[in-house]
């Protein structure tokens, strides 16, 4: 499949998405915590951030694929000047509405993160992405050279994503593979398609385009992209809800196999060389 079609069947799911998400029918964005005043950010998404830059306040940050800007909206809150990019332009008109609902005014740009443009290049002192962003990329150094040029000498890039051990066995009781680990993809998903907020509600879109890519293959496009590597992280234990995984005693959210804590996410966090 040609990266454009791929593009632009994506395009309309994530349109159809951020028609439904936002809307108080889930929980993953629950739009009345936000307008309360509640951080958006997951434990693992603020530890990497403040591991990056420490405080946000002042610094310029792009939000890449923001969806509907409930983090866009978080990080404008904490002092930043943000600006969110996304290809779906009903994702975005649904951002600028909350992020008006709420007080804030941060941007916000429609376009492809794996070509970002040239108004964009130079501007930032972090890139911020995290959650369901790789599964959508098809050639994770071309995404890393796009964002990586937004960044100003020294900028930050903080990727938190869905470990893909954790994805390589989906959601199925009793656990079982669904990929093997290097499976790249595209994989084109024909038929009912869901989202992550809403597992159990079908979409009025029946196509969708995903890639895997492994630990190695972040850290390896991050290099060939020119950055520094800082660290990488992997996490067995997230305070967000997660396909497949649950909320066990002491309030954590783990997926177990074998009854032992499996990765279910990931946290990059890389550096622009300085001039």
């Amino acid at each position: 499949m040609q990266g454009e079609q791929a593009l632009a069947i994506n395009r309309s799911y994530w349109d159809a998405a951020g028609e439904v998400h936002g809307n108080g029918a889930d929980q993953y964005y629950d739009l009345d915590a936000l307008l309360s005043g509640r951080d958006s950010l997951s434990h693992v998404e603020d530890r990497a951030v403040r591991a990056a830059v420490g405080s946000v306040r002042d610094l310029d940050v792009l939000h890449v694929q923001c969806h509907i800007g409930f983090d866009t909206v978080s990080l404008a809150r904490r002092g930043a000047t943000v600006t969110g990019v996304d290809i779906s332009p009903v994702s975005l008109g649904k951002a600028r509405e909350v992020a008006a609902r709420c007080g804030v005014a941060p941007s916000f740009v429609e376009g492809d993160a794996n070509d970002l443009g040239e108004h964009l290049w130079d501007r930032f002192d972090l890139a911020y992405a995290t959650l369901g962003v790789i599964f959508f990329v098809p050639d994770l150094t071309a995404w890393m050279r796009s964002v990586g040029r937004c960044l100003r000498p020294g900028g930050r890039l903080v990727l938190v994503d869905y470990h893909p051990l954790h994805t390589m066995f989906g959601c199925r009781e009793p656990l079982q593979a669904v990929c093997s680990y290097d499976a790249a993809g595209p994989f084109v998903w024909e038929g009912e398609t869901t989202t992550h907020a809403r597992p159990s509600v079908p979409m009025p879109v029946s196509r969708l385009v995903t890639y895997r890519h492994t630990v190695g293959d972040v850290v390896t496009s991050a290099v060939e992209a020119g950055l520094t590597v800082q660290s990488l992280t992997e996490h067995t234990a997230t305070d967000l809800e997660c396909e497949g995984a649950a909320r066990e005693a002491d309030g954590w959210v783990r997926a177990r196999i074998g009854g032992e804590p499996a990765p279910l996410l990931f946290s990059l966090l890389a550096v622009k060389a300085p001039r």
